[in-house]
């Protein structure tokens, strides 16, 4: 780790703009599954101070917690329609607790309740950045949590960590707080003992080696998602703080640059998604299949700027529509970009390997010269 750098960074904290804040479920339910209110009141305390001098998001679970503890419910149900009504009840209650507490610091709240079809849909992604900014130009803190009551496999983001990194790309914001359990990323050094990681620069495949999959009762996520959601965060340039949402003063901490939690991020551009729409397509979308690609199409997407052309597709994986969102694997299915595609993989299975010259005869038609044209294409880890 190099120390100066970590020490610099933390230091910056303090003079970031926009800052959105994830608490997760355990921070913000008691052990016998209801609302920690004096949780919330010391983190809405803070949330008030840091207000003073920054633009502030809160990004909420608890919801479906809060529910089950109203309904007298232990475990999180598997039922579909028994989720939607837990966070139906949960939604009001909790809100109304974070209503309450706000209040008393003289600030004004709003819900806000999205689904990944909402951030999906170009014209509702604009609607929804713009009113989050309208608000935050008010001084009014919108409290977003995804609408579970209406959200299925198809449409949900996964996991609230996922979600407020996608907040924090909509609205372009600084920095994202994660407040969970532990205290940032644990490696550890013997079978017994663990050891924090104060900073690191980039997430990878080792880094996520460092941690397990986790499943509770109550959340859905875990350190993986927490270190996926940082990961998308730096990819547009916001830095990420994974602390614990039970130490004393923890938001007041990090943006004092203490060293507390795990920080994660750098300021290198060349690894930034600068343009808002390649943005929207790099992580707001799911795909909806593969093209794998060969070497020297691999060579012309990254080094020469160049459009994805048929010829340089060895295979096809999936059905899909024209238009549908695809992610562009090497033959190890390591991704190398993702962008949408002018063809239909039937169209594409039949004119893959071949020259442009060549659609029209094999198709009887020909939309495009390009498979996935440059500006509908993002790179994974190249400046765009």
């Amino acid at each position: 780790m190099d120390t100066q750098i970590h020490l610099t960074y933390r230091l910056r904290l303090a003079k970031v703009k926009r800052i959105v804040v994830k608490v997760g479920t355990h921070i913000l339910i008691n052990k016998s599954g209801g609302p920690n209110v004096q949780r919330i009141a010391a983190l809405v305390k803070e949330i008030a101070q840091l207000q003073q001098n920054h633009e502030v998001i809160l990004v909420s679970s608890g919801a479906i917690g809060t529910g089950l503890h109203t309904l007298g419910l232990k475990r999180r149900p598997t039922n579909l329609p028994e989720l939607q009504m837990a966070a139906a009840i949960g939604q009001t209650r909790l809100q109304v607790i974070y209503q309450k507490h706000f209040a008393k610091h003289g600030i004004t709240t709003s819900q806000v309740l999205l689904t990944h079809d909402d951030l999906k849909n170009r014209v509702r992604h604009l609607n929804a950045r713009n009113t989050l900014q309208a608000l935050l130009s008010r001084k009014i803190i919108p409290i977003i949590n995804e609408n579970d009551v209406v959200s299925v496999d198809e449409i949900k983001f996964g996991d609230n960590d996922i979600l407020s990194s996608l907040v924090a790309a909509l609205v372009n914001a600084d920095l994202l707080i994660l407040l969970t359990s532990p205290n940032g990323v644990q490696e550890q050094i013997t079978a017994r003992t663990m050891r924090r990681i104060p900073y690191i620069s980039e997430v990878t495949q080792k880094t996520f080696a460092l941690v397990q999959p986790k499943k509770n009762a109550l959340s859905t996520g875990g350190m993986q998602t927490k270190l996926t959601a940082a990961q998308n965060a730096n990819r547009v340039g916001a830095f990420t703080v994974i602390a614990s949402g039970t130490q004393k003063n923890v938001l007041t901490q990090i943006i004092e640059g203490k060293d507390v939690g795990t920080l994660i991020g750098h300021e290198d551009d060349k690894h930034h998604i600068k343009h808002q729409r390649k943005q929207w397509i790099a992580f707001f979308h799911k795909p909806q299949g593969q093209l794998v690609i060969n070497n020297f199409a691999i060579e012309a997407l990254r080094d020469k700027g160049k459009s994805l052309l048929p010829i340089g597709i060895t295979k096809v994986i999936g059905e899909f529509s024209q238009g549908a969102l695809v992610d562009v694997v090497d033959e190890n299915n390591q991704t190398i970009a993702r962008g949408f595609t002018q063809y239909t993989s039937d169209e594409l299975n039949k004119i893959k390997g071949k020259n442009t010259t060549e659609i029209a005869d094999i198709l009887g038609h020909k939309y495009y010269d390009e498979v996935i044209h440059r500006k509908n294409l993002v790179l994974t880890a190249n400046e765009e």
